[in-house]
């Protein structure tokens, strides 16, 4: 790699870090002041219980091969009653922002993707998630829902008899130039618009890259960097509102962060072709989550900016 492209990838990880300890300071700063009383900090009233931890742990673990973390936590807590419902969307964003900087920062290292393909893809994200407060939120979710998890399913099919060697298709490149970067680029743009539906960004993105014939792995610090600059900026607004569950997500954090580590090393050992058995079943799981919840929901999104899902 270039210089130049080195130095790029090192201010995307600079910055990332800088942004992943600013948010740990302010998560920190609020749990020390919840809990402080006559001036002395009552630890044991920090703790997490097993189900808070065990959540974290769980959730994480299954987010870092792409199944996404939201919608299976939000399942834990309600199963489990940890959580009250207004404060699910602050919880699952706290709770689960730093795994989101740390997945993020080992990916980007562990996956070498170029930094010419890298950056342009994670800023088409955050500047489509920006813009989608405003354009994007304002469809229906329903429509939105049903017509992604379609194409979803269409777009594992075509993965599958790829996979079958059926057709030809797939690849392994680690970088894309002039018009597959140009397209990788705008559909980053739709795919962080539509986090503000509350559509996730992970099996998306690995549909993209690997029908762009790209190396399924380098979905992995595409969709994580895309999602670990969102995240600490959304539950920013979380922590200074307190709007948030403070031990459920501090459980998330303990016992998300190992399992992250575990799971990556999962990653990284499997051949590529299980990789790509691996996106096709996340990607069919996706779809029909999108398409069962489009059945429950038929009326319109709420406008505004809810919280980002990975």
């Amino acid at each position: 790699m270039s210089l130049t492209g080195g130095g790029l990838r090192l201010a995307l990880l600079l910055g990332l870090a800088g942004l992943g300890a600013s948010y740990v300071t302010l998560f920190l700063r609020d749990l020390l002041a919840r809990h402080r009383e006559g001036g002395r900090i009552r630890a044991l009233r920090l703790l997490p219980s097993w189900r808070e931890a065990a959540t974290g742990f769980v959730t994480t673990f299954f987010d870092t091969f792409g199944i996404g973390s939201f919608a299976t936590t939000t399942a834990l807590f309600r199963a489990w009653r940890l959580v009250p419902d207004e404060r699910i969307p602050g919880t699952l964003n706290v709770g689960h922002a730093l795994a989101a900087v740390l997945a993020a920062f080992i990916f980007i290292q562990l996956v070498p993707v170029s930094p010419w393909t890298l950056l342009p893809m994670i800023g088409a994200a955050m500047l489509g998630a920006w813009i989608g407060a405003g354009i994007v939120a304002g469809l229906s979710r329903y429509r939105v829902r049903l017509g992604m998890g379609a194409a979803l399913f269409v777009a594992a099919i075509i993965m599958l008899l790829t996979q079958l060697k059926l057709i030809p298709g797939g690849g392994t490149a680690l970088a894309l130039g002039g018009s597959a970067l140009g397209l990788a680029v705008a559909a980053n743009f739709v795919l962080g618009g539509l986090m503000t539906l509350g559509i996730g960004l992970y099996a998306p993105c690995m549909i993209l890259v690997s029908l762009l014939g790209m190396n399924p792995r380098a979905a992995f610090p595409i969709m994580m960097g895309s999602c670990a600059f969102l995240m600490p900026i959304c539950s920013a607004r979380f922590v200074r509102r307190g709007s948030y569950h403070a031990t459920a997500a501090l459980g998330l954090t303990l016992g998300g962060v190992p399992a992250l580590f575990i799971a990556a090393l999962l990653v990284k050992a499997m051949p590529v072709a299980v990789v790509r058995w691996v996106v096709i079943a996340v990607v069919l799981y996706t779809s029909w989550t999108l398409v069962q919840a489009a059945r429950r929901e038929r009326g319109p999104a709420p406008r505004g900016f809810p919280a980002a899902a990975p």
